[in-house]
């Protein structure tokens, strides 16, 4: 009789969290191109679009932060997303950066999910791999804004222990212009990989 270990064959969950409000913007580009590597890696990927999401922002009640609450009290489309979070083996954030950091939806998504998920044993996704995507209107990461971003995904990975797996960003203003830099499509393909293996 052959034994195995179930745990060898079950497939790392990867979720992309797309903060697009363009149906094809270019970070929705690049997530989908993530997931085709993340799948080709054996991986199960689940895009969620906060576009298509009813979010309310984080009020601050720290609710989430005492011994007897579940996650978030604040009950909208997010509530049924926690669980799923709470077990994703790698996530990647893609979304536009706008005004210079994060757009207002991967802000939201942020403000809510990491403090929620951060408890008295750490947060629930300490030591899981955690990714970012990102495109913006300017030729310069710098000017952009895209840096501001970066180091603040840097130091929120750092504060819940988790390591960055990689980050893929680029500039492009209309949707679709991603597409003319498959340098950059290679590169979200070879993050979301790295993320399903």
């Amino acid at each position: 009789m052959i034994h195995s270990n179930q745990e060898a064959f079950m497939s790392r969950q990867v979720i992309i969290v797309s903060s697009s409000p363009r149906k094809n913007g270019n970070s929705v580009i690049l997530a989908e191109q993530a997931a085709a590597g993340a799948r080709a890696a054996g991986a199960k990927v689940e895009i969620i679009d906060l576009a298509n999401l009813t979010l309310a922002p984080c009020n601050g009640c720290e609710a989430c932060q005492s011994a007897t609450s579940v996650d978030c009290v604040i009950d909208d489309d997010l509530t049924s997303l926690m669980p799923r979070i709470r077990r994703a083996d790698a996530l990647l954030l893609a979304g536009p950066v706008y005004w210079f950091t994060f757009a207002a939806q991967t802000k939201m998504f942020i403000d809510r999910v990491f403090f929620a998920l951060h408890g008295p044993e750490g947060h629930a996704l300490k030591g899981r791999p955690l990714g970012l995507l990102m495109t913006y209107g300017d030729t310069d990461p710098y000017t952009s804004g895209a840096v501001n971003a970066l180091r603040s995904f840097q130091d929120m990975c750092r504060f819940i222990d988790a390591p960055v797996a990689g980050f893929v960003y680029g500039s492009g203003t209309e949707a679709g212009d991603i597409q003319k830099q498959p340098a950059l499509l290679k590169q979200a393909y070879e993050l979301g990989e790295r993320l399903g293996t």
